[in-house]
């Protein structure tokens, strides 16, 4: 019943939505939609969320209609077709790859040789101070090699400034050794994305090393084109570089989707953009997925 209640209210809030009047347009000229569902959204979500837990698997995918994501996806087959995505903008770490070791562990490792007596524990927990700072008066942090950033990084997260320290554990992160491909199938899959003549890119916060690394990991002629906020200066969620990939791609950001594992920087940063946007592990959970979504068969 709380689900039915939440369908005709969001029924009416969106027959509200369409016909409003330029008088209600936004002090920046345009009238965005999308803020007035997010303050309707947050009115309802306890009630939707109790309704939902409540209900069997069948009711689950009944909720999911109710928001409209069924609809949409037949919205954009009408509109572009059975395949409804000219391009496919994917991010590089924890969708792409992700660490073959846990980083404390390397640290910690390698650093036993220069003099690192940090337990890996507190390895990680000054790791994730340093890393949530503000880094100098730049907002960048991945400037060309991102060497200054990383020396930090890598000084308080084990207390050790050893040079040579640095430049062994730098130089591990850009070898197969450190990094493995998120999903087994990803190459299989790129294949028959392209062939449907769907491009890819992949969109990343990285530095330089991102390219040798794609070519350490023999993935790096899967993509049509790289876009790496080292070289394009701009850090996602900041949407020039979502921009950028699709400049690279020669496609609209409307006919582009990206697929990445953070909310904040992977789906807000590219819908800021104007692209869509699924989050990796909750909306796709495979490059297959990805693909049956888009309208290629693998």
């Amino acid at each position: 019943m709380a689900l039915m209640a939440t369908r005709t209210k969001l029924a009416r809030i969106l027959t509200a939505l369409s016909t409003r009047t330029p008088n209600s347009r936004s002090g920046s000229g345009c009238f965005n939609p999308f803020g007035a569902l997010q303050k309707f959204s947050a009115s309802y979500t306890s009630a939707a969320l109790a309704a939902e837990e409540s209900e069997t698997m069948g009711s689950r995918y009944m909720a999911l209609e109710t928001f409209g994501v069924k609809d949409y996806e037949d919205y954009r087959k009408s509109r572009y077709g059975d395949i409804t995505h000219k391009a496919v903008l994917v991010d590089a770490v924890g969708t792409l790859v992700v660490p073959s070791q846990p980083m404390a562990e390397i640290y910690r490792k390698i650093g036993e040789k220069y003099g690192v007596e940090y337990s890996e524990d507190e390895i990680l927990h000054r790791y994730r101070r340093a890393y949530g700072q503000p880094w100098g008066r730049s907002r960048l942090r991945y400037v060309n090699d991102g060497r200054p950033f990383w020396q930090y990084i890598v000084s308080y997260s084990t207390g050790c400034s050893d040079s040579q320290y640095f430049e062994e554990l730098y130089y591990y992160y850009m070898t197969d050794k450190a990094w493995h491909l998120c999903d087994p199938e990803a190459e299989k899959v790129f294949q028959a994305i392209r062939k449907a003549g769907v491009k890819l890119a992949v969109v990343s916060n990285f530095d330089t090393r991102l390219r040798p690394l794609l070519k350490a990991l023999n993935c790096d002629n899967w993509f049509d084109a790289v876009a790496v906020s080292a070289e394009v200066e701009a850090e996602k969620p900041n949407p020039t570089i979502f921009l950028k990939a699709c400049e690279l791609l020669g496609v609209k950001p409307e006919d582009a989707v990206h697929i990445g594992d953070d909310r904040r920087n992977d789906i807000w940063g590219a819908r800021d953009a104007g692209c869509d946007a699924w989050l990796w592990g909750s909306d796709v959970h495979s490059f297959r997925e990805v693909a049956q979504r888009i309208g290629v068969q693998v």
